[in-house]
């Protein structure tokens, strides 16, 4: 997919696979209202994976109405990313193999409190393929050279 905006598909991919920020992922519920949520993710085969609790109120929002709309963007100056639509599919993940994997990508291990909670047998763990129908990119390093400079100093 060539994505619209200030990056090729080759510049995206490389912001997709080496920016650990959460996605923000929006979808609907099944009375029509809207919800966001922040999960942490990974870009492999051209589709955004996140994982989830299987418990999670998002993945029965999401067996209601695939339709989802997410942003993957810095926080601090200079701001720049990706924003998008796709439809969004659920898998098990029964051996927690894209969890390890997200844990790697956001803790750098899995020796933490957190990570031994996650990876706990008793947790029913879900993976999330979101597949993006549109992407669009920006880049605001040129714009806000003086704003980063600031913070430098």
């Amino acid at each position: 997919m060539e994505p619209t905006g200030a990056w090729d598909a080759e510049e995206t991919v490389a912001f997709l696979e080496s920016t650990a920020v959460p996605v923000r992922l929006s979808c609907h519920t099944p009375t029509g209202a809207l919800w966001m949520l922040s999960l942490w993710f990974e870009w492999k085969a051209g589709a955004l994976w996140c994982a989830t609790s299987a418990s999670a109120d998002v993945v029965s929002y999401l067996d209601h109405d695939d339709r989802v709309a997410f942003e993957v963007s810095t926080n601090e100056p200079p701001y720049r990313g990706v924003r998008g639509n796709g439809t969004a599919t659920i898998a098990p993940d029964t051996e927690k193999e894209l969890l390890r994997s997200l844990l790697e990508r956001y803790l750098g291990g899995t020796d933490t409190p957190l990570a031994s909670e996650l990876l706990s047998p008793e947790r029913e763990e879900v993976k999330l393929r979101i597949d993006p129908h549109k992407l669009y990119t920006w880049d605001f390093t040129e714009r806000m050279a003086a704003v980063s400079e600031e913070r430098d100093d």
